[in-house]
């Protein structure tokens, strides 16, 4: 058994794209990840940033196969679930389940919170120790829910609640890995925490290996063991969070960085905000070389034809630039 529970080799997961009038469509591609090389360790939490439409949720959703790959390698549990199709991946899902963003929308409205959890035990075939009625309760309780509460409706909960009733769902077939896609940017501040040590106390408890989606770089450092940086469906650069956090070397990611608040008064009055210049570019058309080469303000020729290949420039400390920033 290898030390991975994920790999992801030289993902890519191209859209077909139809623009311009009903008699004069231009068909494109959607370049959304290009070359994505990302591992996740056994009960480790690797954290995927970037400003939307970097292609971090994608990246997700191509892992539990909701998006076939246009090519490259994803190994699961030193399984290549690449090519496996629909009804082969049914007994895979059970190991690798999804928290959804919005948890308004991820849950179904007319099923009670009892139906939706106990779906999971139905399409897999499951019958739980003592019955499913108990484990359902069971489930509930663990994520800090009043088991009672089983035959209410999503509509009856709050938003930090229903988000604890997809934890629960997804915590119902004991997976090993799970994708958690911005699990809290749809919640109060206050709530985000909670559940970001619900998350937290679950993994101690269950062993659970998380890739973490998200943009918000203070949650982010909170909760993972390393960060992998996206713009434009590439991988910017990889370390582990406290060295990423103290040490930023590509320019991009100093550039978020530089935008996350820091509490204190005269630190924050002091430090120098990056401001990016222009929008993020269009995937049907990234620009040739790095990919943030339209933005960047340390760009020289080099970098509008020659794209950057990954190097390791430290232990566990990867980066795609071909000028990076100087250590602190």
């Amino acid at each position: 058994m290898s030390e991975n529970i994920l790999e992801i080799n030289n993902l890519t997961k191209h859209f077909n794209s139809a623009s311009g009038g009903i008699f004069n469509r231009k068909k494109g591609v959607v370049k959304a990840v290009d070359g994505v090389t990302i591992k996740v360790k056994r009960g480790e939490t690797v954290g995927l940033v970037g400003e939307s439409g970097c292609g971090k949720t994608t990246v997700g959703r191509t892992v539990m196969k909701l998006y076939e790959p246009t090519s490259g390698q994803i190994i699961f549990d030193d399984q290549d679930i690449t090519n496996l199709k629909r009804r082969e991946m049914k007994s895979i899902r059970s190991k690798m389940q999804m928290i959804f963003q919005d948890p308004f929308a991820s849950l179904n409205p007319r099923h009670t919170v009892g139906t939706i959890i106990e779906a999971s035990f139905t399409i897999h075939g499951v019958t739980p120790d003592g019955g499913t009625k108990k484990a359902v309760g069971n489930l509930l309780e663990r994520v800090g829910l009043n088991p009672e509460h089983l035959n209410r409706f999503p509509h009856e909960f709050s938003g930090g609640q229903r988000q604890r009733i997809g934890i629960a769902r997804a915590l119902a077939l004991s997976p090993k890995l799970i994708v958690a896609d911005e699990p809290v940017s749809a919640l109060d501040v206050s709530i985000q925490a909670q559940v970001i040590n619900l998350l937290d106390d679950l993994q101690k408890e269950l062993g659970l290996s998380y890739l973490f989606v998200a943009h918000d770089l203070s949650v982010v450092q909170h909760i993972s063991d390393r960060v992998v940086v996206m713009y434009l469906g590439k991988v910017m650069e990889e370390a582990k969070t406290s060295e990423l956090f103290s040490s930023p070397r590509h320019p991009y990611t100093k550039a978020l960085l530089s935008a996350v608040p820091v509490p204190d008064p005269q630190l924050e009055r002091k430090r120098e905000r990056i401001l990016l210049q222009g929008d993020l570019p269009s995937p049907m058309n990234p620009p040739a070389g790095c990919v943030f080469n339209t933005r960047c303000w340390k760009v020289q020729d080099k970098c509008r034809v020659e794209v950057p290949q990954p190097i390791q420039i430290a232990a566990n400390h990867t980066l795609a630039c071909h000028f990076p920033e100087p250590t602190n």
